[in-house]
């Protein structure tokens, strides 16, 4: 947990491979016990896509409706993005949330437009912090033996982190906003936009 839920902009030596892991709580809207889970990559399938396999396998009621929480490591690359969205139009009886612990190429364009195609398509998309952090630990991890660390003081200092990559998202969901709002101005055709 500690190791790949990391979210610090650097890595301290010694490096160790952060992997893309999905955790996710499956919920029925008529109270039953959800079900949990998680994945990580494979070298043919990412974690999304081993995800969008395991929720088709299960067989589930399309007459209920089903809440998903899915906390990852790294947002979701752009083609598990468009993945996810398809998945979601086809199973309209799912409600889906997506945590990330960490933006995953944030800096290049094609994934930013991955993660507004979610947005986009009532897939929330949102940075962890605290809460999710939280349930992510007592949910998610085996509680065998004791840590070899303070748990108390990693998920305050998870959620700290959290907030640069929380300011980064919205940056980047907001120059969606601009963008929409020129192309609405645009289609008006009142005059160029300055």
């Amino acid at each position: 947990f500690s190791l790949q839920f990391n979210n610090k902009r650097r890595v301290n030596k010694p490096y160790y491979p952060r992997k893309a892991l999905l955790c996710y709580q499956l919920t029925p809207q008529n109270g039953s016990t959800p079900t949990r889970g998680h994945l990580i990559n494979k070298k043919e399938d990412h974690a999304e896509i081993r995800f969008i396999n395991e929720i088709k396998s299960m067989g589930l009621d399309e007459t209920q409706c089903y809440q998903v929480t899915c906390y990852l490591t790294w947002s979701p690359c752009p083609s598990c993005a468009g993945e996810l969205v398809d998945f979601i139009k086809a199973h309209r009886h799912l409600n889906l949330r997506i945590f990330a612990s960490r933006l995953y190429y944030h800096w290049h364009p094609n994934y930013q437009e991955g993660l507004l195609l979610l947005c986009g398509s009532q897939v929330p998309v949102e940075v962890m912090g605290l809460p999710e952090f939280t349930d992510c630990w007592e949910n998610f991890v085996d509680h065998k033996e004791p840590p070899s660390f303070n748990p108390s003081e990693k998920l305050k200092e998870l959620d700290k982190n959290s907030q640069a990559i929380k300011r980064r998202l919205e940056r980047i969901k907001q120059s969606r906003s601009v963008d929409v709002l020129e192309n609405g101005l645009r289609s008006l055709q009142l005059g160029p936009v300055t």
